[in-house]
């Protein structure tokens, strides 16, 4: 195999384990994080609450899939090099459950989301990512309580 066609190989694999890390949210299916990140995954930074590595992330997952049984999340922008991948994207949903607290206020929301992520050459290793919070809360019309 010729070098760059290895080097496609890996953009391929990579870009198709971020596209997998979203899919587990659009998808209802939680488990599809193992398939890809390392089980070392970092997240940074931790969700309140949130335990480290993949099996960390499921909890969060199901919780949004319960507050926002029509999730879906949109990559606008996917920016790549080998061993690394930005992603500028959009999370949607119908705020039908309870999150972080607020009881369900029926509103479709949009929320903003910025990740970087680092790979191996097959799956993610390490994800920093930044949510529009503020933004959701404005659209929700409430923020969570603070304790």
């Amino acid at each position: 195999m010729s070098d760059n066609q290895e080097i496609t190989n890996r953009l391929i694999k990579e870009r198709r384990a971020v596209e997998t890390i979203y899919q587990a949210f659009s998808l209802h299916n939680p488990d599809l994080i193992d398939e890809a990140v390392t089980p070392d995954w970092e997240d940074i930074p931790l969700a309140p609450g949130q335990a480290a590595g993949p099996e960390g992330l499921k909890p969060i997952i199901r919780g949004f899939i319960a507050a926002f049984p029509d999730v879906q999340i949109v990559i606008h922008d996917l920016l790549q090099v080998p061993g690394q991948i930005a992603v500028r994207a959009e999370i949607t949903g119908t705020h039908q459950g309870i999150f972080m607290g607020i009881e369900p206020t029926g509103k479709f929301v949009s929320i903003r989301l910025h990740e970087f992520h680092q790979l191996n050459g097959e799956r993610i290793t390490s994800t920093w990512h930044l949510e529009d919070w503020f933004g959701l809360f404005m659209q929700l019309g409430q923020f969570p309580t603070v304790e």
